[in-house]
């Protein structure tokens, strides 16, 4: 999909083949001893299981190669970017935040001064996106915390955006101070992990 015209550039198709595959490629990076592990388990993360034909396959897949292959047991995760599901339901072990999104917003679109009269896009407010976040409440499974120093994806539609209004260095140190301090308390050894979300990613500002 190029973002643009919902032209479809390269389908997404899956198969079995397709799993074993995957995680084959994957296994020389899962077996280098730098690899990211939690409880010694590689961590894996998928961005939206649901598009899988059958998630729960393809996550025993995996497990069953990775046990088979002298690699042993893997952690999987999913983000949250747009279902917020219980991971086991697809057969994965945590679910990872994926700031801003499905952190309720506060529509200031009409409270700013827009350089574009004919912009169509949101403008959402920074310091309320933190407000909300810090309001977390554990959903009974495990949940990896996620930030975000700043958001505005108008580089990939342009005149039709996301904007986060009031984005600031001090108000990125308080959400991630917070969201630090949540993991310490609710998370032990290497499973503390905090996701910081499109850090680099030019088309997110």
């Amino acid at each position: 999909w190029d973002g643009l015209d919902h032209e479809v550039l390269v389908a997404q198709s899956h198969s079995p083949g397709d799993d074993l595959a995957f995680i084959a490629g994957l296994a020389p990076y899962l077996r280098d001893r730098r690899y990211i592990r939690i409880d010694g388990r590689p961590l894996i993360v998928v961005y939206r299981p649901a598009l899988l034909p059958d998630a729960k396959a393809t996550a025993e897949r995996w497990r069953t190669y990775c046990r088979d292959h002298g690699i042993g047991e893997i952690f999987l995760a999913t983000t949250q970017a747009f279902e917020r599901t219980n991971p086991a339901s697809a057969g994965f072990d945590a679910a990872i935040e994926f700031a801003p999104n499905n952190i309720p917003q506060r529509d200031m679109r009409h409270e700013v001064e827009l350089v574009d009269p004919a912009f169509a896009g949101q403008v959402f407010d920074y310091r309320a996106l933190i407000e909300r976040s810090l309001r977390h409440a554990p959903p009974g499974y495990p949940l990896f915390r996620s930030v975000c120093p700043g958001w505005d994806n108008s580089a990939r539609r342009p005149g039709r955006g996301t904007v986060f209004a009031h984005a600031s260095p001090a108000g990125y140190q308080e959400w991630l101070e917070q969201v630090c301090a949540y993991t310490l308390q609710h998370f032990e050894g290497d499973a503390r992990l905090v996701f910081i979300n499109a850090w680099n990613e030019w088309a997110e500002g």
